[in-house]
C-alpha cells in the first residue's frame, strides 16, 4: 500500500505563485513515476505533470512554462512539488498527486491510462481575479 499525504495549496491573488508539496510513503521504490492532476467542477481529472524515475519530465500545454515539477526521494519515501507561477483564475481547482509503479508512459498516465494509481487526497487552490 501507498500513502500520499499533500500540503500547500490556498488562495492566491492572479500572477502570485503557490507551491504543492506531495509525500509518498509505504511500498514504494524510486522507480515509481509521480505527477499532479487537478479537477475542476465535474467529474473529469486532468493531468498536468509528470516526472519520471530518471528526472524526465512533461506537462500539459496549459501550464507549460509556469509549473514546474520536483522530485526527490529519500530511505521508503519519495517527495513531488510543483511550483506554480503566473497563477491565472483558470488555475481555479482541486489540485491531486499520484503515484504509479515505472516504468510508464508519461503522456499516456496523464491523459488516461491511470490504472495502478495511487491519489492524494487533494488540495484547493483558487486564484482570483
Amino acid at each position: 500500500q501507498v500513502r500520499l499525504e499533500q500540503s500547500g495549496g490556498g488562495s492566491v491573488q492572479a500572477g502570485e505563485s503557490l507551491t504543492l508539496s506531495c509525500k509518498a510513503s509505504g511500498n514504494i521504490d524510486n522507480t515509481y513515476v509521480m505527477g499532479w492532476f487537478r479537477q475542476f467542477p465535474g467529474p473529469l481529472r486532468e493531468g498536468i505533470a509528470a516526472i519520471a524515475s530518471d528526472g524526465t519530465s512533461i506537462y500539459d500545454e496549459y501550464v507549460q512554462g509556469r509549473f514546474t515539477i520536483a522530485k526527490e526521494s529519500a530511505e521508503n519515501t519519495l517527495s513531488v512539488y510543483l511550483q506554480m507561477n503566473s497563477l491565472k483564475p483558470e488555475d481555479t481547482a482541486i489540485y491531486y498527486c499520484a503515484t504509479v509503479p515505472g516504468p510508464r508512459d508519461l503522456g499516456a498516465w496523464l491523459l488516461r491510462h491511470r490504472e495502478g494509481t495511487y491519489w492524494g487526497r487533494g488540495t484547493q487552490v483558487v486564484v482570483s481575479s
